[in-house]
Order: structure tokens, then sequence, then C-alpha cells
């Protein structure tokens, strides 16, 4: 049992580097992704400090391996004197610290540096010189530079230095000493297809990053041509309403002075201007609705529904599968609670769309709908229903709306509110907060400080 107990558990150093290992992998993959402009850090835009620094780290452990390797290398094998050999290993490895912010400029001092060392390699006769022109740690630097490069230079450029690494390695390959073996294929060929791997990964990361750019575009528009077509079938909707009381106001107009007996001329010219007035606005009207319906729409010839709807709107839901109940003030059926036409419209719509959305995503949720008056002169409509008890499955068939977004219209023409979000035991509710008389017409939000211009 003392033993069991004795078992050591994963240490915090364990899970710490586990941690930063996940982090450093991510902060990879997000370089790819999003690669990082000349002069800034690959891993700049990682949320960890030390993540951050890792490029740095491997430049450092870089140089600092190659370094003293290169220096012994050229000492003992070559037999380069200690003060040239410093001075060249230092050139051709001390420049990869600004590989990891700026690869081409730390090119421009390996390239003539490796150069410059395969010269003094050659004016030297070592015991156990074996390689020409580059030495074992030379292709190693050079190699990780290749990568340095292909991630973040254009390609016309990458085959300019491959081009370049090959021209000197075969002009050098001329002078090659006697029992040396040439290693200018090999890095030759080592750095094309660093190259080419490195410029494929960028190129593959800069495709992935703007196919995102254009979906993040789309769905801009999308959300943007829905708002527009939400709000030209609310426009065609209310023309039907307006010009209903238009054309009354046109009848009582014109009917006026045979109405009303002894009725004087100024008052008969009054009413013929009423008359000629509302006339003018129906056609105005008219030519807009073609304006709207310029994409070859039908005009709808049935009647805009309202609150007496609701009931067989309910009753085609729960025929369909889905288990609603309505709760509608007998105020609002009897007449004794004076609904605009507009807003009955704007409530049945909402409720439309809200049953719609819940036969969409919660099939076989129990839903509740409630229409009443507060006694205030405003409209509640809630639509509030419960988790799914069927696994949902998208349906062919078009909604009636565009979901949240016409509510949203419809309740900003009548100058109400909405508050629409998920419950906490899964299910949604869905409540509209409508004005009964034109307060709340002139109460609707337009633009103005603090409020999006293109919400109107």
């Amino acid at each position: 049992m003392k033993a069991f107990e004795k078992r050591p558990r994963p240490g915090r150093l364990a899970v710490r580097v586990q941690s930063w290992s996940r982090s450093a992998l991510q902060a990879l993959e997000a370089t790819f992704a999003t690669p990082a402009a000349p002069g800034g850090a690959p891993f700049g835009g990682a949320s960890g400090r030390w993540t951050r620094l890792l490029p740095y780290a491997f430049g450092v452990a870089l140089v600092a391996s190659l370094l003293p390797v290169t220096v012994h290398l050229l000492v003992n094998d070559y037999g380069v004197p200690g003060a040239l050999a410093g001075a060249v290993a230092t050139a051709q490895t001390a420049p990869l610290l600004l590989a990891t912010t700026r690869p081409l400029q730390a090119w421009w001092v390996v390239f003539p540096a490796d150069i410059v060392g395969a010269l003094v390699q050659l004016a030297s006769d070592g015991p156990q010189a074996r390689l020409w022109p580059w030495t074992p740690p030379a292709v190693v630097g050079y190699c990780a530079l290749m990568l340095a490069l292909g991630l973040r230079e254009p390609r016309r450029t990458l085959v300019g230095v491959w081009l370049a690494t090959g021209a000197a390695g075969y002009l050098l390959e001329l002078v090659r000493p006697y029992g040396q073996s040439g290693v200018t294929t090999l890095l030759f060929v080592l750095s094309g297809v660093l190259l080419l791997l490195a410029s494929s990964l960028r190129a593959r990361s800069e495709a992935q990053r703007r196919l995102a750019e254009q979906e993040t575009i789309s769905e801009a528009e999308r959300a943007h041509r829905t708002l527009l077509e939400e709000r030209a079938r609310i426009a065609r909707e209310l023309h039907d309403v307006v010009a209903h009381h238009m054309s009354v106001i046109t009848v009582q107009a014109d009917s006026a002075p045979y109405r009303i007996p002894g009725l004087p001329e100024a008052a008969r010219e009054e009413f013929t201007s009423i008359a000629g007035s509302a006339r003018e606005s129906l056609a105005e009207m008219r030519r807009l609705l073609a304006v709207l319906r310029s994409d070859g729409s039908e005009g709808e010839r049935a009647p805009q529904p309202g609150l007496d709807r609701l009931q067989q709107l309910v009753e085609a839901t729960v025929r369909a599968g889905l288990p609603a109940e309505l709760s509608l003030a007998a105020r609002l059926v009897d007449g004794r609670t004076e609904v605009p036409q507009a807003v009955g419209l704007s409530a049945y719509r909402i409720v439309q769309e809200a049953l719609a959305n819940v036969v969409r995503h919660a099939p076989g949720a129990p839903t509740r709908v409630s229409v009443r008056e507060d006694g205030s002169g405003r409209l509640t409509v809630l639509v509030v229903n419960g988790p799914a008890t069927e696994p949902a499955s998208p349906l062919e068939t078009a909604g009636t709306g565009h979901g949240l977004v016409g509510m949203r219209e419809r309740v900003r023409l009548t100058g109400g509110t909405l508050d629409a979000g998920p419950l906490p035991d899964g299910g949604f509710r869905v409540a509209a907060d409508l004005p009964l008389g034109p307060a709340g017409a002139e109460a609707a939000p337009g633009p103005g400080p603090g409020r999006d211009p293109g919400a109107n």
C-alpha cells in the first residue's frame, strides 16, 4: 500500500512542456496560415511569450552549435589558421540569427561567406580534408536558411537563389583539389527541394487564408442581401395595408359632397384636393412597388394575414407534427382592443417565422405561443419552445422569411423591441414587444449617433 502511495505522479514540468509544445504547434500552424510580413517575427501573433521567442531560440541554438563545429573543422581538417577560421565560421553562421525575420538579407551574407570559405580551403591543405566546396556545417546552415527563404520570399527570388547556389558550386568544382569529394550536386538538389517544399506550404497557406477571407466577405454579402430581400418583402406587404387606407380616404373625400348637404364651396374644394392627393399617393406607391417587383415576382392576391389567422397557423403547425399551443387574449379576438393592420401583420409573421425555426431546428419540441395586450398600449408576442425531442434534419422546403433578420426588421418597422436567444434547458425564446398606438411609429429607431445606419 505504501509503495502504491509513493508512486510518482506526472510533474508540473512535464505538464508545462506538453502545454508549451501544443502551443508551439498551434503557432506554427498559424504561421503557415498567415505568413509574417517582411521584418516581422514568424510567431509574432502567438499568445504565449515563450512561443513568440521560439524562432529566436532556434536561431541561437543553431548558431551556437554550428559556430564551434565550423571552427574546429576548418582548423583540424582543413588546416586553416585559427583566426581566419574563426572569421570565416562567424560569417557563415552568425547571419543565421537574421534569418528569423530577414532571410534574404542573411543569404546575401552567408552565400559570399561560403564562397570565401571554399577559397580559404583551396589555399590550405589540411590532412583530413574530404568535402569540397562546402563543409558539413555550411551545408546544414545553408539548408536551414533555404527553409526560412522558402517561407518568406516570392518564387522569383527563390529561383534566383537556387540558380546562384548551383552556379557558384559548379564553378568551384572546376578548381576542386585532388582527392576531395564534391557536394555541389547534393546541396543544389537539397536546396531546391527545401525551397520547393517551403514555398508550396506558403502558397497553400496563402490560398487557405484568401479562401477564408472570401468566405467571410461572401457571408457578409449574403447577410446584407438577406436583409434587403426581407425589407423589400415587408414593403410589398405594407403596400396592401397602406393602399387600403388611402383608398378609403379617396372614397370618403369624393363622396363627402354628396353625403353632407349644404357643404360650402371651400369645403368641396378641400375634399377634392384631399382626394387628388390620395390618388397621387396611390399612384406613387404603385410605381415604387413596380420597382420592388422588377425581378418578376408576382403580387399576392390574398388578403394580408393578421391576429385572426394565428389559430389556423398554430393548427397547421400541430398537424405538421409539432406540439404547439396558442394563448390569445380575448380582447384581441373580439376586437375590443384595436390592433393596427401593420402591427397585426408583423405579429403574425413573427409567430410564423418562429414556428418555422422550431420545425427546422428543434423538431418535436413542445412550443407555447402567447399574444396579449399588457394594458399600456403594447402588444406582447412570445414564442417559447423546449429542447428537440427528435434528431434535426435539414428541410428541403424554404422558410417563410429570413429568420431573426426578418423578425428584427418587422419589429423595427413598428418601433418595438425584440429579445431572442437560447434557454438554459436547450430551448429557444422569441419575445417581441410591439406598440399599438402611433407613438410607437414616432419612436421607431433611425440613423443617429451610436446607431448603425445600415440597420434601417
